[in-house]
């Protein structure tokens, strides 16, 4: 089956969504499947090989200048070509491209509009670049942000249309008002144009479903899938107990809650020489924020125990799930994936997280953890102290989530998952 996989890139930051879906096509194709993975706005940044193509459509510097400039939004002449070159665009991707929901209420909804929209060119160019030249069987979306591609897509291609709805709700909440309500409106209009839904978690479906206004009969939930092969063990040396965070430095992800929670750890003095070590993408909100939560460490003499380390490359990422006791990423809004969560299992970890959004699925599935209140940091600090105190306790919830992981959580299961979903939709469109 030849798949034509678009994923969304993040404007240079590493981002859950770009992790799966790079997984994930890479998990199919390794399962004998032709399959294209197609960057959309900007190039995919992952820390495992990819087998993304350099072509990126709905270049992101083309689809916020034909919002800002009608002149531009014609035929593709010599400046259109500048604005759509592939290095200009990698370039300003290094810089660091905003992605801010308050800022881009119009420019979702016209996307949203597809053919009809302000990007009305880009979408035609992009469905004839993939009827012309890669003629797929099956075409899978990355979010419903891009649903307005399906109508086009399904007129042109005749094939099937598979869209992931992976975390946006953050994005939509963010947009104000009169764009957020249109957005939704027009998500629930372009979504009757798709063949199937896929969500990561039960609660992301059920959620989009009744917020949105989507048929909840036509989301299957694929949970995530990660490759296990290079997470090893935690380490045993005799380091001080020692927390760990790894996911964007960033409010809606809690560092802040569980700066606190550390910070009422250390100060309760059972725990002599612990330490919180932060790992995750550091853009310019993101440390404004972390210099905030630095000086709120710094004003209770606990500068020296807190390390904020940015963004790590895969290899360093492996060496710092194994160099902490526990994990804990104290998101303040319900997070649907939780892709950390699987990669800190696969290392082995125990986790603490909050009582919300797909947790406490993936904590019943797995056993490996406990449950918080969300956004209390005395709570936080209480389940944390738990595990701390009971190293045996916290290697067997440990091995419990290595063994999930395994068994469950791999981005092959992930993949035949999502192909039989394929295989039923075309066999459907033959009968």
């Amino acid at each position: 089956m030849r798949i034509a996989f678009i994923a969304a890139g993040a404007a240079g930051a590493y981002c859950g969504s770009c992790l799966r879906d790079n997984a994930l096509a890479s998990a199919l194709l390794e399962l004998g499947e032709e399959v294209i993975l197609i960057p959309a706005y900007t190039p995919l940044r992952v820390d495992e090989p990819t087998i993304s193509g350099r072509r990126v459509v709905l270049n992101a510097l083309e689809v916020y200048s034909q919002q800002k400039l009608a002149w531009l939004r014609g035929p593709r002449g010599i400046v259109r070509r500048i604005i759509g070159g592939q290095k200009l665009l990698e370039w300003v991707t290094r810089l660091g491209l905003g992605t801010s929901p308050a800022a881009l209420g119009s420019l979702t909804t016209s996307m949203l509009r597809g053919e009809e929209g302000n990007q009305r060119r880009l979408v035609e160019e992009m469905v004839d670049w993939l009827a012309t030249e890669i003629r797929p069987d099956v075409v899978h979306l990355p979010n419903s942000l891009l649903s307005g591609l399906a109508r086009e897509i399904r007129r042109k291609l005749q094939v099937p249309v598979v869209l992931s709805l992976q975390g946006e709700a953050l994005f939509l909440e963010g947009l104000p008002e009169p764009h957020r309500g249109e957005a939704l409106r027009l998500i629930r209009e372009r979504c009757a144009d798709v063949d199937r839904l896929t969500a990561s978690s039960a609660y992301e479906a059920d959620h989009l479903a009744g917020w949105i206004g989507l048929d909840r009969s036509q989301i299957d939930v694929v949970l995530p899938g990660i490759r296990v092969q290079d997470f090893g063990p935690a380490g045993t040396d005799s380091r001080p107990p020692t927390i760990g965070y790894f996911a964007r430095i960033a409010p809606e992800k809690g560092f802040h809650v569980l700066a606190e929670a550390f910070l009422l750890l250390r100060e309760s003095g059972e725990f002599p020489g612990i330490r919180l070590r932060a790992a995750g993408f550091l853009g310019a909100r993101e440390r404004r924020y972390a210099a905030l939560v630095r000086r709120r460490v710094a004003a209770r003499r606990a500068g020296d125990d807190v390390e904020i380390l940015g963004t790590l490359e895969r290899a360093d990422k492996l060496k710092f799930l194994r160099e902490v006791d526990v994990l804990s990423v104290p998101t303040t809004f319900p997070e649907p994936k939780g892709i950390f969560l699987l990669e800190a299992w696969a290392s082995g970890l125990a986790v603490v997280q909050p009582n919300h959004g797909s947790f406490p699925e993936l904590l019943e599935a797995t056993g490996a953890g406990l449950l918080h209140e969300p956004g209390n940091a005395e709570d936080l600090a209480l389940k944390l102290a738990e595990l701390l105190r009971d190293p045996v306790r916290r290697v067997e919830l440990g091995q419990r989530g290595r063994a999930s992981v395994e068994a469950r959580f791999t981005s092959r299961r992930m993949a035949e998952d999502v192909l039989a979903i394929y295989r039923k939709l075309r066999l459907l469109r033959v009968s």
